[in-house]
């Protein structure tokens, strides 16, 4: 039995709801509340490496500003939430899981990219900084954040949970389904990373290198969707088994399923490259402190 429950009926009546989503959301959102209310200390904005007694000027008076989480921080870090929850519950989570592969893939495109960056965008540096304080766990995350562990760790689980025996074991087992999306969010997030850093200390990376690590995500996305779409048999039998829909059949439903992951992701990330190249030529630089977040220009610091 391939179908994660035994009896599924597609539904805009009734919102099905599944407690381990609700539960990790819920912790994500008491976290952030309780951090936003408790503030940053001088402490906290000030880079991980950095102490008050070595701190230079600039960074003082950094650690003195007060920062967010601003308004519109919050509402995207709320968002990311709310997107989160109506992606792994209700009816999308329903017809990606019951009925149609294609609705899986517009499930995860959603998971990868659109709820991390939100998230991301949302969260201030300074409330990620008590964690890397440990230099074990910096040291972890400074190899880990560079463009290119970000780049292969996302493409590597993308095309590992795409192959035909593990994703269809994550049909078969709920617990095995709940990894497979933790390990897309946070693959997401790496992902993401190079792009869109809260944290000098854990840098994005220069823009001219965001461009082309734009331009270089498209290729293994490309190859991973080119395969499932023109495929000519079904790689994830557990679809055929399931009630259809519109008259989409099996293979057709894989097509489209390729098809989503490779055109609407593909044009996503020139989307994206886009915002890079106008951020760029609206700072000047092509250094990787421009690309920070605070950055103030030499002329005017």
């Amino acid at each position: 039995m391939y179908l994660l429950h035994p009896v599924a009926r597609l539904s805009l009546s009734e919102f099905s709801v599944h407690p381990s989503t609700t539960i990790g959301i819920a912790i994500f959102a008491t976290a952030y509340i309780w951090r936003a209310r408790q503030g940053p200390s001088a402490a906290d904005r000030l880079p991980v490496t950095t102490t008050a007694a070595t701190a230079d000027a600039n960074q003082l008076d950094l650690a003195a500003a007060p920062q967010g989480p601003t308004t519109g921080q919050k509402l995207a870090y709320f968002s990311s939430l709310a997107l989160l929850f109506l992606t792994l519950n209700g009816p999308l989570h329903d017809l990606s899981d019951f009925y149609l592969f294609s609705g899986h893939m517009v499930q995860h495109l959603i998971l990868t990219l659109v709820v991390p960056p939100l998230m991301i965008f949302g969260t201030p540096g300074w409330m990620l900084r008590p964690i890397l304080r440990r230099l074990s766990l910096f040291a972890a995350a400074k190899k880990l954040t560079t463009i290119t562990w970000c780049f292969v760790i996302f493409n590597v689980v993308l095309a590992f949970w795409h192959l035909p025996p593990l994703y269809n074991l994550a049909l078969a087992n709920h617990g095995v389904h709940i990894l497979q999306h933790l390990m897309f969010i946070a693959a997401s997030v790496l992902m993401w990373w190079p792009l869109m850093s809260p944290l000098p200390e854990l840098p994005r990376a220069a823009y001219p290198a965001q461009m082309l690590y734009c331009f270089l995500m498209v290729i293994p996305m490309s190859i991973i969707s080119i395969y499932i779409a023109m495929a000519d048999t079904l790689l994830y039998p557990a679809y055929a088994a399931a009630p259809r829909i519109l008259g989409i059949t099996p293979m057709q439903d894989q097509q489209y399923g390729g098809l989503i992951m490779w055109i609407p992701g593909g044009v996503f990330f020139y989307a994206v490259m886009t915002v890079v190249f106008f951020k760029w030529s609206n700072r000047g630089e092509d250094s990787e402190e421009s690309a920070q977040v605070g950055w103030v220009p030499r002329a005017s610091a």
